[in-house]
């Protein structure tokens, strides 16, 4: 057994990374262990992710608002508060807010995240379309 002691500082400001998302993200850590970290994130409306995988997966628990995700070759999915989506090791994703709402999740990702390119706007706005 391992126990990870929580890294959040509580008067810390939140990180707003730039490099690997669209649109302004909130980022709180959780924890930072050697092959796992968890993080709380933030989107607003029309933010999201870079296309992005994870060495060992990736667990999501959307805890606030409306977004979407999308693994590639397959239907985007809507997210709603409550949702747990497991991402399994290697498989290319990326998810957000929608169009117009925010939406939070907590982020578990397990081992190396390797970061990609944009989601195009047009992409971005096509799944809005398609999501179920």
């Amino acid at each position: 057994m391992q126990l990870i002691r929580a890294s959040h500082k509580p008067d810390t400001a939140s990180r707003q990374p730039t490099e690997t998302f669209t649109g302004t993200v909130h980022m709180d850590p959780i924890f930072n262990a050697a092959d796992c970290m968890g993080n709380n994130v933030c989107f607003t409306p029309g933010a999201r992710t870079y296309w992005h995988h994870h060495e060992r997966g990736q667990i999501l628990t959307v805890t606030m608002g409306t977004g979407l995700i999308c693994s590639e070759g397959e239907q985007p999915q809507r997210l709603r508060v409550g949702d747990m989506v497991h991402v399994p090791a290697g498989e290319m994703h990326w998810h957000g807010g929608t169009s117009s709402t925010c939406m939070a999740h907590t982020a578990i990702s397990l081992g190396k995240t390797t970061w990609l390119h944009e989601v195009k706007q047009e992409d971005y706005e096509k799944a809005h379309q398609a999501a179920n």
